[in-house]
């Protein structure tokens, strides 16, 4: 089996040596940073399956690095689970909107920490499944290859993007609530952050709707959630 490799990029080394052991111990290879264009260099130097990042970093921080990776082709589907020690939500919507696939609030459990790198990775992975191919309208889902495309143009998504859609267009027209696609997506309950999926959500949206404000797929079911459209407009 091959060994993933994980890059945590923090400037507390406090932080950085409890992650690093916890990983280790949980069979991951890992690799540090202490501020940003480090961690840059790392990923494309040591090809990470994911990267724990720190929001508050020197000089370059974490939002910035995340905006450059999925500013890349080659680093954009790259899983990314941020570490915050703040407390406003802003802060996590807004790493979120720039593709972070999950966040944790410091002081953390190093292992939840574990178990967050093992949840990402699954959902990076994917899970084959029996029907592969999906076509409404201009959207082209392939759900074996986790590939998009709209009128034949390939999409990027994250992998937490793919993996909502692909909840959603697995069963178009069933309602889902967002503390289900919460636990759907994320394989674990996060009562109160239902902010978490319209933020994922509405990156979705904006890669493959035509007209993000008047959606043809993603449907928004006020009060209750979302579901995807049984055909398209």
């Amino acid at each position: 089996m091959v060994t993933r490799t994980i890059l945590v990029v923090d400037d507390e080394p406090g932080i950085v040596a409890i992650a690093r052991d916890y990983l280790d111990r949980a069979g991951f290879r890992v690799v540090t940073a202490g501020d940003g264009p480090a961690a840059l260099r790392l990923v494309r130097t040591e090809r990470p399956s994911l990267l724990v990042l720190d929001l508050m970093l020197p000089g370059m921080d974490g939002l910035d690095v995340a905006r450059a990776l999925r500013g890349d082709p080659a680093t954009r589907a790259l899983p990314i689970i941020m570490l915050t020690a703040r407390v406003d939500e802003a802060d996590r919507l807004i790493g979120l909107e720039l593709g972070a696939d999950d966040y944790i609030t410091k002081p953390f459990s190093p292992r939840e920490l574990v178990a967050r790198v093992r949840a990402v990775l699954r959902r990076a992975d994917g899970e084959r499944d029996a029907e592969t191919v999906l076509r409404i309208g201009d959207l082209h889902i392939d759900f074996q290859r986790r590939s998009v495309r709209v009128a034949g143009v390939p999409v990027e998504l994250t992998a937490t993007e793919f993996d909502l859609l692909a909840i959603l267009a697995r069963e178009p027209g069933r309602p889902f609530t967002r503390a289900q696609l919460l636990e759907l997506a994320y394989d674990v309950s996060y009562a109160g952050f239902d902010r978490t999926v319209d933020a994922h959500i509405k990156n979705l949206r904006r890669k493959i709707e035509p007209d993000p404000r008047n959606p043809r797929y993603v449907l928004t079911l006020y009060g209750v959630g979302y579901k995807f459209a049984e055909e398209a407009e």
